[in-house]
């Protein structure tokens, strides 16, 4: 995919670089920007797999990904994309993570708004998922507020740090395509 930019009202969306690994790095290895977050990393070299993740699925046309910051002074907030593409099914599923500095206001709902635009208009997306721990309560406030209905619970879906966790599904629907 090529590199794409996406601006909102307060945000700029930029495409995920090689040299944003350091700034990935401090995000990834801080517990409290990834207690709900599917990875964490303990080293520098080891957030090497976090790049390749990205990149390897824009080439594979299965995810993009965005490095978020402030459209008025280039400060990165964080990381959004679509990712888990199915083109066959047209779906794909969002994910977002935000350095704490920035948790609050609004910008995980703003920046996430952008990529589900993106993603109905440009990649012809039907319907893209939100899955979210059941008590990452910040997260399922946004994704609501982004549109995202609730459609279910799967109680003890998966096993985080050695305890079962239940995981919140959401889903918007492409509202030029969904039925009225």
């Amino acid at each position: 995919m090529k590199k794409i930019e996406l601006v909102t009202e307060r945000l700029l969306l930029r495409g995920v670089e090689p040299e944003d690994q350091k700034m990935i790095f401090t995000g990834l290895s801080d517990p409290e920007v990834t207690e709900f977050y599917g990875v964490n990393f303990q080293t520098y070299e080891a957030t090497a797999e976090q790049m390749k993740y990205y990149s390897d699925n824009e080439m594979a046309g299965t995810g993009k990904f965005w490095v978020v910051c402030e459209k008025n002074n280039g400060e990165v907030a964080g990381v959004g994309g679509v990712y888990n593409i199915s083109h066959e099914h047209r779906k794909g599923e969002v994910g977002f993570w935000l350095f704490k500095n920035y948790w609050g206001k609004g910008y995980l709902q703003e920046g996430m708004n952008a990529i589900v635009d993106f993603s109905f208009k440009v990649l012809n997306l039907h319907r893209i998922e939100g899955v979210v721990e059941t008590t990452n309560i910040r997260c399922k406030k946004a994704i609501e507020n982004a549109g995202f209905l609730y459609e279910g619970t799967l109680k003890d879906a998966e096993i985080k740090n050695g305890k079962f966790i239940s995981l919140c599904y959401y889903a918007i629907i492409n509202p030029s395509e969904s039925e009225s």
